[in-house]
Protein backbone atom coordinates (compact mmCIF):
# COMPACT_ATOMS: atom_id res chain seq x y z
CA UNK A 1 0.00 0.00 0.00
CA UNK A 2 1.02 3.67 -0.85
CA UNK A 3 0.52 6.06 1.31
CA UNK A 4 -1.43 8.97 0.25
CA UNK A 5 -0.70 12.66 1.21
CA UNK A 6 -2.20 14.18 4.11
CA UNK A 7 -6.30 14.86 3.80
CA UNK A 8 -7.93 18.00 2.30
CA UNK A 9 -11.39 18.85 2.48
CA UNK A 10 -11.53 17.85 -0.85
CA UNK A 11 -9.77 14.61 0.14
CA UNK A 12 -11.86 14.26 2.82
CA UNK A 13 -14.72 14.20 0.75
CA UNK A 14 -13.61 11.81 -1.64
CA UNK A 15 -12.78 9.50 1.13
CA UNK A 16 -16.09 9.84 2.61
CA UNK A 17 -17.73 9.12 -0.73
CA UNK A 18 -15.49 5.86 -0.93
CA UNK A 19 -16.13 4.82 2.30
CA UNK A 20 -20.06 5.20 1.61
CA UNK A 21 -19.31 3.14 -1.76
CA UNK A 22 -17.57 0.36 0.37
CA UNK A 23 -20.81 0.40 2.65
CA UNK A 24 -23.30 0.06 -0.12
CA UNK A 25 -21.50 -2.71 -1.55
CA UNK A 26 -21.67 -4.37 1.73
CA UNK A 27 -25.35 -4.28 2.23
CA UNK A 28 -25.45 -5.98 -1.29
CA UNK A 29 -23.55 -8.90 0.22
CA UNK A 30 -20.76 -8.73 -2.70
CA UNK A 31 -17.52 -9.83 -1.84
CA UNK A 32 -15.11 -6.68 -1.54
CA UNK A 33 -11.92 -8.76 -0.36
CA UNK A 34 -11.44 -11.42 -2.18
CA UNK A 35 -10.22 -9.59 -4.92
CA UNK A 36 -7.38 -8.30 -2.85
CA UNK A 37 -6.99 -11.85 -1.47
CA UNK A 38 -6.70 -13.59 -5.25
CA UNK A 39 -3.90 -10.76 -6.26
CA UNK A 40 -1.79 -11.65 -3.30
CA UNK A 41 -2.63 -15.40 -3.60
CA UNK A 42 -1.41 -14.47 -7.12
CA UNK A 43 1.68 -13.01 -6.09
CA UNK A 44 2.52 -15.50 -3.68
CA UNK A 45 2.31 -18.46 -6.36
CA UNK A 46 4.34 -16.46 -8.97
CA UNK A 47 7.19 -15.79 -6.17
CA UNK A 48 7.01 -19.68 -5.13
CA UNK A 49 7.64 -20.20 -8.85
CA UNK A 50 10.32 -18.42 -9.62
CA UNK A 51 12.16 -19.02 -6.09
CA UNK A 52 11.44 -22.59 -5.16
CA UNK A 53 11.39 -24.93 -8.48
CA UNK A 54 12.22 -27.91 -6.40
CA UNK A 55 9.49 -27.65 -4.27
CA UNK A 56 7.60 -26.29 -6.94
CA UNK A 57 7.77 -29.41 -8.83
CA UNK A 58 7.08 -31.68 -5.49
CA UNK A 59 3.56 -29.54 -4.76
CA UNK A 60 2.45 -29.30 -8.27
CA UNK A 61 0.00 -27.00 -6.29
CA UNK A 62 2.25 -24.43 -5.63
CA UNK A 63 2.78 -23.01 -8.86
CA UNK A 64 2.88 -23.65 -12.50
CA UNK A 65 5.96 -25.92 -12.20
CA UNK A 66 5.24 -29.54 -13.15
CA UNK A 67 1.42 -28.66 -13.29
CA UNK A 68 -0.44 -29.87 -16.51
CA UNK A 69 -0.75 -27.55 -19.41
CA UNK A 70 -4.15 -25.99 -19.35
CA UNK A 71 -5.95 -23.70 -22.35
CA UNK A 72 -7.67 -20.59 -21.44
CA UNK A 73 -9.97 -19.09 -24.25
CA UNK A 74 -10.98 -14.79 -23.29
CA UNK A 75 -13.80 -13.56 -25.89
CA UNK A 76 -14.51 -9.95 -24.72
CA UNK A 77 -16.75 -7.60 -26.27
CA UNK A 78 -13.95 -5.01 -27.32
CA UNK A 79 -10.41 -5.51 -28.17
CA UNK A 80 -6.74 -4.71 -28.91
CA UNK A 81 -5.75 -1.11 -29.41
CA UNK A 82 -8.31 -0.54 -26.35
CA UNK A 83 -6.05 0.88 -23.78
CA UNK A 84 -8.29 -0.53 -20.94
CA UNK A 85 -8.23 -4.12 -22.63
CA UNK A 86 -4.94 -3.65 -23.26
CA UNK A 87 -4.33 -3.50 -19.41
CA UNK A 88 -6.90 -6.41 -18.86
CA UNK A 89 -4.60 -8.94 -21.60
CA UNK A 90 -1.39 -7.83 -19.44
CA UNK A 91 -3.10 -9.32 -16.21
CA UNK A 92 -4.58 -12.02 -17.56
CA UNK A 93 -1.23 -13.23 -19.31
CA UNK A 94 1.14 -12.86 -16.40
CA UNK A 95 -0.95 -15.14 -14.56
CA UNK A 96 -1.43 -17.19 -17.53
CA UNK A 97 2.99 -17.40 -17.66
CA UNK A 98 3.67 -18.17 -14.30
CA UNK A 99 0.78 -21.44 -14.29
CA UNK A 100 1.63 -23.35 -17.73
CA UNK A 101 -1.55 -21.60 -19.18
CA UNK A 102 -1.98 -21.29 -22.69
CA UNK A 103 -3.92 -18.08 -22.97
CA UNK A 104 -6.12 -17.41 -25.88
CA UNK A 105 -7.73 -14.27 -26.81
CA UNK A 106 -10.27 -12.62 -29.33
CA UNK A 107 -12.79 -9.99 -29.00
CA UNK A 108 -15.66 -7.99 -31.09
CA UNK A 109 -18.37 -5.61 -30.22
CA UNK A 110 -21.02 -7.20 -31.74
CA UNK A 111 -22.99 -9.49 -29.47
CA UNK A 112 -23.35 -12.45 -31.88
CA UNK A 113 -19.66 -12.47 -33.24
CA UNK A 114 -19.12 -12.88 -29.75
CA UNK A 115 -20.85 -15.52 -28.95
CA UNK A 116 -19.58 -17.09 -32.38
CA UNK A 117 -16.14 -16.69 -30.53
CA UNK A 118 -17.33 -18.67 -27.38
CA UNK A 119 -18.63 -20.99 -29.47
CA UNK A 120 -15.41 -21.53 -31.51
CA UNK A 121 -13.60 -21.98 -28.12
CA UNK A 122 -16.22 -24.72 -26.85
CA UNK A 123 -15.16 -26.54 -30.39
CA UNK A 124 -11.39 -26.28 -28.95
CA UNK A 125 -12.06 -28.13 -25.76
CA UNK A 126 -10.52 -25.52 -23.64
CA UNK A 127 -10.10 -25.96 -20.05
CA UNK A 128 -11.62 -22.26 -19.56
CA UNK A 129 -13.42 -20.07 -20.98
CA UNK A 130 -13.55 -15.50 -19.78
CA UNK A 131 -16.42 -14.24 -20.93
CA UNK A 132 -17.44 -10.24 -21.02
CA UNK A 133 -21.72 -9.77 -20.25
CA UNK A 134 -21.75 -6.76 -22.13
CA UNK A 135 -24.40 -7.57 -23.69
CA UNK A 136 -25.79 -10.72 -21.97
CA UNK A 137 -29.01 -11.74 -24.21
CA UNK A 138 -26.58 -12.59 -26.82
CA UNK A 139 -24.37 -15.46 -24.61
CA UNK A 140 -26.99 -16.92 -22.35
CA UNK A 141 -27.39 -19.58 -24.56
CA UNK A 142 -23.79 -20.28 -25.54
CA UNK A 143 -22.40 -20.32 -22.24
CA UNK A 144 -25.13 -22.68 -21.42
CA UNK A 145 -23.34 -24.59 -24.17
CA UNK A 146 -20.07 -24.20 -22.58
CA UNK A 147 -20.90 -25.56 -19.24
CA UNK A 148 -23.04 -28.51 -20.60
CA UNK A 149 -19.80 -29.28 -22.15
CA UNK A 150 -18.27 -29.32 -18.38
CA UNK A 151 -15.79 -26.03 -19.84
CA UNK A 152 -15.69 -23.53 -16.51
CA UNK A 153 -16.80 -20.51 -17.21
CA UNK A 154 -15.74 -16.88 -15.66
CA UNK A 155 -16.80 -13.45 -16.48
CA UNK A 156 -15.39 -10.23 -15.88
CA UNK A 157 -16.00 -6.69 -16.18
CA UNK A 158 -19.79 -6.70 -17.25
CA UNK A 159 -22.74 -8.67 -16.64
CA UNK A 160 -22.13 -8.94 -12.36
CA UNK A 161 -26.02 -9.40 -11.84
CA UNK A 162 -26.59 -12.33 -14.86
CA UNK A 163 -23.22 -14.07 -14.47
CA UNK A 164 -24.06 -16.93 -11.66
CA UNK A 165 -28.02 -16.99 -13.16
CA UNK A 166 -26.26 -18.28 -16.81
CA UNK A 167 -23.48 -20.65 -15.35
CA UNK A 168 -20.51 -18.62 -14.64
CA UNK A 169 -18.73 -19.87 -11.50
CA UNK A 170 -17.10 -16.77 -10.74
CA UNK A 171 -17.14 -12.94 -11.65
CA UNK A 172 -14.74 -10.26 -11.27
CA UNK A 173 -15.40 -6.55 -11.67
CA UNK A 174 -16.87 -3.15 -9.95
CA UNK A 175 -20.71 -3.04 -9.59
CA UNK A 176 -21.15 -0.54 -12.54
CA UNK A 177 -24.11 1.28 -10.53
CA UNK A 178 -22.30 1.30 -7.11
CA UNK A 179 -19.13 2.86 -9.06
CA UNK A 180 -21.74 5.24 -11.10
CA UNK A 181 -23.10 6.11 -7.47
CA UNK A 182 -19.83 7.34 -6.33
CA UNK A 183 -18.98 8.96 -9.88
CA UNK A 184 -21.97 11.07 -9.13
CA UNK A 185 -21.06 12.34 -5.89
CA UNK A 186 -17.77 13.04 -6.92
CA UNK A 187 -19.05 15.20 -9.15
CA UNK A 188 -21.44 17.02 -7.20
CA UNK A 189 -18.23 17.37 -4.67
CA UNK A 190 -16.36 19.29 -7.33
CA UNK A 191 -19.30 21.80 -7.46
CA UNK A 192 -21.00 20.74 -10.96
CA UNK A 193 -24.55 21.21 -11.41
CA UNK A 194 -25.25 20.59 -15.42
CA UNK A 195 -24.12 17.67 -16.45
CA UNK A 196 -23.52 15.04 -19.61
CA UNK A 197 -22.50 11.25 -19.27
CA UNK A 198 -21.04 10.07 -22.57
CA UNK A 199 -21.86 6.78 -23.35
CA UNK A 200 -19.63 5.16 -26.46
CA UNK A 201 -21.23 1.82 -27.19
CA UNK A 202 -24.88 1.77 -26.91
CA UNK A 203 -26.75 -1.19 -25.58
CA UNK A 204 -23.81 -2.24 -23.56
CA UNK A 205 -25.31 -2.11 -20.03
CA UNK A 206 -22.73 -1.64 -18.07
CA UNK A 207 -21.74 1.73 -19.30
CA UNK A 208 -25.72 2.54 -18.85
CA UNK A 209 -25.48 1.21 -15.05
CA UNK A 210 -22.95 3.64 -14.77
CA UNK A 211 -24.98 6.74 -16.12
CA UNK A 212 -27.88 5.45 -14.26
CA UNK A 213 -25.93 5.15 -10.95
CA UNK A 214 -24.05 8.77 -11.43
CA UNK A 215 -27.68 10.06 -11.87
CA UNK A 216 -29.25 8.68 -9.22
CA UNK A 217 -26.64 10.23 -6.26
CA UNK A 218 -25.36 13.59 -8.33
CA UNK A 219 -28.33 15.74 -7.37
CA UNK A 220 -27.98 18.35 -10.44
CA UNK A 221 -29.53 17.28 -13.91
CA UNK A 222 -27.26 15.15 -15.83
CA UNK A 223 -27.87 13.91 -19.68
CA UNK A 224 -26.61 11.05 -21.32
CA UNK A 225 -25.34 11.93 -24.88
CA UNK A 226 -23.99 8.87 -26.84
CA UNK A 227 -21.03 9.17 -29.01
CA UNK A 228 -19.71 7.04 -31.70
CA UNK A 229 -16.30 5.04 -30.00
CA UNK A 230 -14.35 3.81 -32.37
CA UNK A 231 -13.88 7.12 -33.93
CA UNK A 232 -12.28 9.94 -31.90
CA UNK A 233 -12.95 12.33 -34.37
CA UNK A 234 -16.75 12.07 -33.98
CA UNK A 235 -16.58 11.92 -30.61
CA UNK A 236 -15.02 15.39 -30.28
CA UNK A 237 -17.66 16.87 -32.52
CA UNK A 238 -20.02 15.65 -31.05
CA UNK A 239 -18.94 16.72 -27.63
CA UNK A 240 -18.13 20.14 -29.02
CA UNK A 241 -21.51 20.46 -30.92
CA UNK A 242 -22.88 19.72 -27.55
CA UNK A 243 -21.49 22.44 -25.54
CA UNK A 244 -22.04 24.87 -28.01
CA UNK A 245 -25.55 23.91 -27.83
CA UNK A 246 -25.82 24.34 -24.06
CA UNK A 247 -23.49 26.60 -22.36
CA UNK A 248 -24.97 25.44 -19.29
CA UNK A 249 -23.06 22.18 -18.92
CA UNK A 250 -20.48 22.46 -16.35
CA UNK A 251 -18.89 18.85 -15.61
CA UNK A 252 -18.60 16.13 -18.38
CA UNK A 253 -18.34 12.22 -16.99
CA UNK A 254 -16.99 10.07 -19.66
CA UNK A 255 -16.76 6.16 -19.19
CA UNK A 256 -13.66 5.72 -20.61
CA UNK A 257 -10.06 7.28 -20.46
CA UNK A 258 -9.18 7.97 -24.26
CA UNK A 259 -12.81 9.48 -24.22
CA UNK A 260 -11.72 12.26 -21.10
CA UNK A 261 -9.03 13.15 -22.88
CA UNK A 262 -10.80 14.12 -26.26
CA UNK A 263 -13.89 15.71 -23.39
CA UNK A 264 -10.76 18.33 -22.35
CA UNK A 265 -9.86 19.10 -25.63
CA UNK A 266 -13.42 19.70 -26.71
CA UNK A 267 -13.87 21.95 -23.84
CA UNK A 268 -10.41 23.57 -24.54
CA UNK A 269 -11.91 24.24 -28.10
CA UNK A 270 -15.37 25.46 -27.15
CA UNK A 271 -13.63 27.85 -24.44
CA UNK A 272 -16.36 26.26 -22.03
CA UNK A 273 -16.34 25.76 -18.46
CA UNK A 274 -17.23 22.16 -17.89
CA UNK A 275 -14.81 19.93 -15.26
CA UNK A 276 -14.10 16.34 -17.15
CA UNK A 277 -14.04 13.30 -14.86
CA UNK A 278 -13.74 9.76 -16.33
CA UNK A 279 -14.43 6.14 -15.34
CA UNK A 280 -10.86 4.34 -16.12
CA UNK A 281 -7.21 4.72 -15.88
CA UNK A 282 -4.55 4.75 -18.59
CA UNK A 283 -0.96 5.89 -17.89
CA UNK A 284 -1.62 9.22 -20.27
CA UNK A 285 -4.31 9.92 -18.34
CA UNK A 286 -2.45 10.06 -15.32
CA UNK A 287 -0.47 13.57 -16.30
CA UNK A 288 -3.87 14.85 -17.03
CA UNK A 289 -4.83 14.56 -13.42
CA UNK A 290 -2.03 15.71 -11.78
CA UNK A 291 -2.54 18.89 -13.92
CA UNK A 292 -6.11 18.54 -13.10
CA UNK A 293 -7.21 18.82 -16.40
CA UNK A 294 -9.02 15.62 -15.45
CA UNK A 295 -10.81 15.61 -11.98
CA UNK A 296 -10.93 12.32 -10.98
CA UNK A 297 -11.07 9.07 -12.84
CA UNK A 298 -12.82 5.77 -11.03
CA UNK A 299 -10.48 2.77 -11.21
CA UNK A 300 -11.46 -0.58 -11.43
CA UNK A 301 -8.03 -2.27 -11.54
CA UNK A 302 -8.08 -4.48 -15.05
CA UNK A 303 -4.99 -5.81 -14.40
CA UNK A 304 -6.75 -7.38 -11.48
CA UNK A 305 -9.60 -8.51 -13.50
CA UNK A 306 -8.14 -10.30 -16.32
CA UNK A 307 -4.98 -11.76 -13.19
CA UNK A 308 -7.78 -13.15 -11.11
CA UNK A 309 -10.28 -14.75 -13.74
CA UNK A 310 -7.16 -16.80 -15.06
CA UNK A 311 -6.06 -17.56 -11.63
CA UNK A 312 -9.65 -18.87 -11.30
CA UNK A 313 -9.94 -21.01 -13.36
CA UNK A 314 -6.42 -22.70 -12.84
CA UNK A 315 -6.95 -22.97 -8.75
CA UNK A 316 -10.60 -24.45 -9.97
CA UNK A 317 -8.37 -27.49 -12.07
CA UNK A 318 -5.42 -28.04 -9.71
CA UNK A 319 -7.34 -27.55 -6.36
CA UNK A 320 -10.88 -27.27 -6.93
CA UNK A 321 -10.95 -23.79 -5.08
CA UNK A 322 -13.88 -21.06 -6.59
CA UNK A 323 -12.79 -17.62 -5.43
CA UNK A 324 -15.76 -15.27 -3.77
CA UNK A 325 -17.91 -18.41 -3.26
CA UNK A 326 -20.20 -17.98 -5.98
CA UNK A 327 -20.28 -14.18 -5.77
CA UNK A 328 -18.84 -10.93 -7.49
CA UNK A 329 -15.44 -10.20 -6.63
CA UNK A 330 -15.08 -6.57 -6.21
CA UNK A 331 -12.08 -4.98 -7.90
CA UNK A 332 -13.40 -1.11 -7.96
CA UNK A 333 -14.01 1.46 -7.74
CA UNK A 334 -11.32 3.12 -6.31
CA UNK A 335 -11.29 6.98 -6.84
CA UNK A 336 -7.90 8.39 -8.34
CA UNK A 337 -7.27 12.50 -8.17
CA UNK A 338 -4.88 14.71 -8.62
CA UNK A 339 -3.84 14.30 -4.80
CA UNK A 340 -3.33 10.22 -5.28
CA UNK A 341 -2.34 10.14 -8.99
CA UNK A 342 1.24 9.85 -7.99
CA UNK A 343 0.83 7.21 -5.78
CA UNK A 344 0.39 4.89 -8.80
CA UNK A 345 1.80 6.80 -11.67
CA UNK A 346 5.10 4.02 -11.99
CA UNK A 347 2.40 1.31 -12.44
CA UNK A 348 0.54 2.85 -15.21
CA UNK A 349 3.39 4.18 -17.23
CA UNK A 350 4.32 0.42 -17.20
CA UNK A 351 1.05 -0.54 -19.10
CA UNK A 352 -0.95 -2.23 -15.47
CA UNK A 353 -2.95 0.46 -14.14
Amino acid sequence: MTRTPPMTRTSRTTRTSRTTTWKNARRRGLTTLAGAAALALGLSLSACSGSGGKKAEENPVAGGAGTERMTIAMVTHSGPGDTFWDIVQKGARAAAAKSNVEFLYSADPDGGKQAQLVQAAIDKKVDGIIVTFAKPDALKDVVARATAAKIPVVSINSGADVSADYGAIAHFGQDETIAGEAAGRELAAIGSKRALCVIHEQGNVGLEDRCAGAKKTFGGQMENLFVPGTNMPQVKSAITAKLQADEDVDGILTLGAPFAATAVDAVKETGGRAKVATFDMNKDLIALLKAGSIQFAVDQQPYLQGYAAVDELWLLKTNGNVIGGGRPVLTGPAIVTKDNAGAIEQFANRGTR
